[in-house]
């Protein structure tokens, strides 16, 4: 059974040691099935609307002090997404200001690896979701730090680890591309 209310007010929200405000995000992500139902190697990542639709962005929110980085990131992704699955390893940890609140805040990514797309979730009418290559979400993204994180991602999957044949991701990153270009 899933709560299909999102958490609100800031009462749990945790801070670090310099007043910044903490948050945690996901980049929910998939293998494209082929035309016969098998999973191929073609990534997908799934990208949603801000609730103040400017812009696309990865699900993120605040992490609060009752639970783990991994609940919070998790509890984003069903809440702004409605997917559910597998938390996997951080991809890093970001500092950026907040151009709606003027403040800095400290963030924190991880991969999710969907298993479920629910029909409904708790913010699915205010926002909106969309299934995206890699260059697309890229382009689409209007934060550097999940650029970078997305960045941290495909490099992560593509590396060729134990064998396994979905870490292998056809994606046509160009080469020029730094992980600081974004700022």
């Amino acid at each position: 059974m899933v709560c299909l209310v999102s958490r609100s007010g800031r009462q749990l929200q945790r801070y670090d040691n310099m007043g910044r405000r903490q948050v945690v995000g996901c980049i929910p992500y998939r293998y494209k099935k082929g035309g016969d139902g098998s999973i191929g190697n073609e990534l997908e990542v799934l990208v949603i609307t801000s609730q103040k639709g400017q812009g696309m962005m990865f699900p993120k929110g605040g992490w609060e002090l009752d639970e783990s980085v991994e609940e919070a990131a998790s509890r984003e992704s069903l809440e702004e997404a409605g997917v559910l699955g597998n938390v996997e390893c951080e991809l890093g940890k970001w500092n950026f200001l907040s151009k709606s609140h003027g403040t800095f805040y400290e963030g924190y990514m991880f991969p999710l690896l969907v298993k479920e797309q629910l029909d409904l979730w708790p913010e699915k009418h205010v926002r909106q979701r969309i299934w995206m290559t890699v260059e697309e979400a890229r382009e689409a993204c209007r934060h550097w730090w999940m650029k970078e994180a997305l960045d941290v991602l495909v490099e992560r999957l593509t590396r060729k680890q134990d064998g396994d044949q979905h870490n292998i991701v056809n994606v046509n990153v160009p080469a020029q591309i730094s992980v600081r270009s974004y700022r």
